[in-house]
């Protein structure tokens, strides 16, 4: 099994903005500065434990083979098991899931959930492909990473197109390798199958929390304020449905596509039914079409960046006019952004807090597996709220203690968690 680790130092600023590793680094020497870590602990903390990449032959359905590669990185098991999702995308690269993986050990430590941090992707264009071309590829590529996969080794998760149905696929492959159902080795699974009730919903109703607790902070009267969401997937769309349904305003939404606007305010449910009948939003007619880029400059109280990694640059943040981001995508803001957002005073909930609710309920999922009892919607989703809100002030208390903005102050919380428990665990031999 390939083992590779990455360049150890790391540049005061990205040398790149577009490579969210390069940002992920800079943040995090930032955080270590100010909690005075130990040098040496801090190559630790930042060097990924295991990096594997995979080539995964699949038959297509016309009989020709292709060849997709695959990646699986685990960034840091100290806390416990790894935990982190799996994307399909034809952008993905070992960077990108580098910096994922090491969000998602922060996001843990935040979250107060006993994980490590890992991610996944194969590069693939999953809305070219058949039912049957991506269960076989699912298979193959949960087959080349099953020797670091199991309930107490690294349990994956659905991330940027990926669903229940391929998270049934590695359950049942991991299963049929093991001779016997193992359903803790994923979570985001199928209720019925060892899913749990509410986590669909899961990263999205987190995210309504933190909106709430910024409109608190912000002293923003929410019924009255106006929203903009990037992106309409199992994130963006939820968190805008649930908006919708306490009667916000959500004046802006989009795809791939492009965006849909409406200073009145959106019909989402109707918007969403456009786009599951159609599997776009174009041609849907309740607001008016808008570029992906001007979207995220519409004039709005609330931004809720949904979609991926680097939205928010150095040369569009100065362009914002918003007074909340709450970061439903991971690393949607690039650390250069970060200074401009800071000199317009905007509040930013960093993707390391707002999005947490998805881990926190997979956690809830692996807990339920294991014991093999499962608990009522309304106990997941008051579990849930209660986690969420207990992060949020810890980072809050942390922004005030160290005088830095809500981002630094999250790296702050999870990197400070996770060196106390590799600290107290030593190393081996």
């Amino acid at each position: 099994m390939p083992v590779t680790s990455r360049t150890k130092s790391a540049p005061a600023q990205p040398a790149n903005e577009n490579n969210p590793y390069d940002d992920m680094l800079v943040r995090f020497d930032r955080a270590a500065e100010l909690l005075g870590l130990d040098p040496g602990q801090c190559e630790i903390l930042k060097t990924p434990e295991r990096e594997l990449k995979v080539a995964i032959p699949v038959r297509m359905d016309d009989g020709s083979f292709k060849v997709f590669d695959g990646w699986r990185v685990q960034h840091n098991s100290s806390m416990g098991p790894c935990k982190g999702g799996i994307r399909y995308s034809p952008q993905v690269n070992v960077d990108e899931v580098r910096a994922l993986a090491a969000w998602m050990t922060w996001k843990c430590a935040v979250a107060g959930v006993p994980f490590g941090g890992a991610k996944g992707g194969v590069k693939c264009d999953p809305r070219s492909m058949s039912v049957g071309e991506l269960e076989r590829m699912t298979r193959r590529y949960t087959s080349a990473i099953m020797d670091l996969l199991g309930p107490d080794r690294d349990v994956p998760a659905p991330d940027m197109n990926t669903n229940e149905q391929v998270m049934a696929w590695i359950m049942d492959t991991y299963s049929m390798h093991q001779r016997h159902t193992v359903t803790g080795v994923v979570t985001g699974k199928p209720w019925g199958l060892g899913g749990s009730m509410g986590r669909p919903a899961a990263t999205g109703r987190g995210l309504l929390t933190m909106v709430r607790e910024a409109c608190a902070q912000k002293r923003l009267d929410l019924a009255r304020a106006t929203v903009v969401v990037q992106g309409s997937g199992n994130v963006g769309g939820t968190v805008a449905s649930l908006l919708h349904a306490i009667g916000v305003k959500v004046i802006a939404i989009s795809d791939i596509d492009g965006g849909l606007v409406n200073g009145k305010g959106l019909d989402i449910p109707g918007v969403l039914r456009h786009q599951e009948k159609k599997r776009t939003l174009k041609g849907c007619k309740l607001g008016d079409r808008i570029d992906n880029g001007d979207l995220l400059e519409l004039e709005c109280d609330i931004l809720i960046p949904s979609a991926t990694e680097n939205q928010i640059t150095s040369k569009n943040a100065g362009k914002l006019k918003t007074r909340v981001i709450v970061e439903g995508a991971n690393g949607p803001t690039t650390a250069n952004a970060d200074k401009i957002l800071d000199a317009a005073d905007v509040f930013v909930i960093p993707d390391i807090l707002a999005n947490a609710g998805g881990v926190v309920v997979s956690y809830f999922e692996w807990v339920q597996d294991r014991m093999g009892y499962f608990w009522e919607e309304d106990d997941v989703n008051q579990r849930l709220e209660g986690l969420m809100r207990k992060a949020f002030a810890q980072v809050l208390a942390r922004t005030k203690q160290s005088q830095v903005n809500m981002r630094t102050a999250a790296y702050m919380e999870g990197i400070n968690r996770v060196a106390y428990f590799t600290k107290m665990r030593g190393l081996y031999p």
